[in-house]
C-alpha cells in the first residue's frame, strides 16, 4: 500500500486558504455542555474531581455551578482536535495547543466557534522528512457572545511512506519487538497502584498565593500504562469527526475519497485507528498505536487542578506534543513552578509542565499560568 507525497501544487493550494475558516463543515462532538458531558470528559481524564462531576458540588464553590474540564474545548471544534484540511491522503499528526482561557466553561453553555487557517510552516524532520506544520485559530464563545476561550492548535502532516522508511532504516522511532515492548511485573502494577490511591485533589482547601513559592514542583500524576482500552474511554467522549459506521461511513469516504485506507481485509478505515491498530500505526511510521495529543492535554490540565483547587482557574495552557506514547507507555505529569506574579490585581503563577515516560523521556512539554482567587 503506497501513499501520498506532499507536492507543491497541493502545498500552494492550501497556502491559498490562509485566513479562511476550513470548508469542511462536520458538527463537533457537543455543541451543548451538560452536566453528564462535563463529567464523561472528566472522566476520560481519568479525573474524578467532583467541581466536574457533581452539580450538587459544584453550587457549592465560588464559581455557583458545576464546572467543566478546560479541555472539553476540544469537543466542541473538530478544527481545533484535528480536523484539518488540504494535503489529501498525507498523514496528520497532533502537536500541540496553546490555549487562552478567558472565562472558566459552565454547565449550559451552548458554544459558538470561529476556526481559520493561521499559518503553514514546513520543517524538516529527522521522523519524516519533508514535514508542514499546519497551524489553526479558534475562538470560542457561548450562547450569548461571551468570549470563552482561544486556542492556536497544529498538526504536523508527513508523509506515511517515508516515515515508514526512516524508521526501518533506524530513525527516530524503532517497532516495536517482544523485547521492546514495555511489560510490568506484578511488582510495578501494584506500585503504579499505589500512587494512583495516593494522589490527592486540593478540593475546597484553598491555595494561598503567598505560599507559593518559585521553583517548588508540584505533585505529579500518573497516566498509563497506556492500552487499547485507554483509546476506547476517550474516544467514547471526546469524538471524532471520522468515526462513522455503516452506510454514514460509506457516504463520507465518498465526499472525502483520500481519507481512509483500507485495513488488512480491504475494508476502508479512518487514520484516526492509528491509537489502536499496531500494523497501520507502523504503516504509516509511528512505533505502534499511540494516544490522542488532546487527550495528553488534558493531562497536564488535570495535573494543574488538582494542584490548584477549586479556587484556581488555568488561564494558559501552552503544550506541545513531543513523541508517541505507544501501548504499554506510563507517563508521569509533573509541573514546576517558574514564577510567581501580581498582574492588574491578579495573583498568578506561571509553571512549567511536563510528562515523562517510564523511560525518563519528555513525550510532552509546555507551559501554564493559573489564576489564584484569594477573596
Amino acid at each position: 500500500m503506497a501513499f501520498a507525497k506532499i507536492t507543491d501544487e497541493a502545498l500552494a493550494e492550501l497556502r491559498d486558504r490562509i485566513g479562511k475558516t476550513p470548508s469542511r463543515k462536520t458538527p463537533p462532538f457537543y455543541t451543548e455542555i451538560n452536566t453528564d458531558a462535563a463529567r464523561h470528559f472528566a472522566h476520560a481524564m481519568g479525573d474524578d474531581n467532583p467541581l466536574y462531576c457533581d452539580p450538587d458540588y459544584g453550587r457549592q464553590t465560588r464559581w455557583g455551578i458545576q464546572l467543566a474540564p478546560p479541555c472539553i474545548l476540544y469537543s466542541t471544534d473538530n478544527v481545533c482536535s484535528g480536523a484539518i484540511e488540504g494535503l489529501p491522503s498525507i498523514h496528520a499528526m497532533y502537536a500541540g495547543t496553546d490555549f487562552t482561557f478567558h472565562q472558566p466553561i459552565t454547565i449550559g453553555t451552548t458554544m459558538r466557534t470561529q476556526s481559520f487557517l493561521k499559518e503553514l510552516i514546513e520543517i524538516p524532520t529527522n521522523f519524516a522528512g519533508r514535514s508542514i506544520k499546519q497551524v489553526y485559530t479558534t475562538a470560542f464563545y457561548d450562547q450569548n457572545g461571551l468570549h470563552l476561550a482561544d486556542a492556536d492548535a497544529w498538526v504536523f502532516r508527513t508523509e506515511r511512506d517515508t516515515a515508514r522508511e526512516r524508521t526501518e532504516r533506524g530513525g527516530k522511532y524503532q517497532a516495536p519487538t517482544a523485547d521492546t515492548i514495555q511489560r510490568y511485573t506484578n511488582a510495578e502494577i501494584a506500585e503504579i497502584a499505589a500512587h494512583y490511591r495516593n494522589e490527592k485533589r486540593r478540593g475546597a482547601q484553598k491555595l494561598v498565593w503567598a505560599d507559593v513559592m518559585e521553583g517548588a514542583e508540584i505533585p505529579s500524576i500518573l497516566k498509563g500504562p497506556y492500552t487499547v482500552t485507554a483509546a476506547v474511554g476517550f474516544m467514547q467522549t471526546w469524538g471524532s469527526y471520522a468515526i462513522k459506521n455503516n452506510r454514514m461511513a460509506f457516504n463520507y469516504y465518498d465526499l472525502h475519497p483520500g481519507l481512509a485506507a483500507p485495513n488488512e481485509f480491504n475494508v476502508p478505515e479512518p487514520p484516526v485507528r492509528v491509537h489502536w491498530d499496531n500494523p497501520f500505526a507502523q504503516a504509516v511510521g509511528a512505533p505502534g498505536a499511540y494516544d490522542f495529543g488532546p487527550e495528553r492535554v488534558g493531562w497536564l490540565a488535570h495535573l494543574l487542578s488538582d494542584w490548584h483547587g477549586d479556587d484556581g482557574l488555568i488561564r494558559r495552557l501552552n503544550i506541545q506534543i513531543r513523541r508517541h506514547n505507544t501501548i504499554g507507555d506510563l507517563v508521569r505529569c509533573r509541573g514546576r513552578i517558574s514564577r510567581k506574579r501580581i498582574e492588574d490585581g491578579r495573583c498568578l503563577v506561571d509553571l512549567m509542565v511536563w510528562g515523562e515516560t517510564q523511560g525518563g523521556e519528555i513525550s510532552l512539554k509546555g507551559e501554564a499560568t493559573v489564576e489564584l482567587f484569594q477573596d
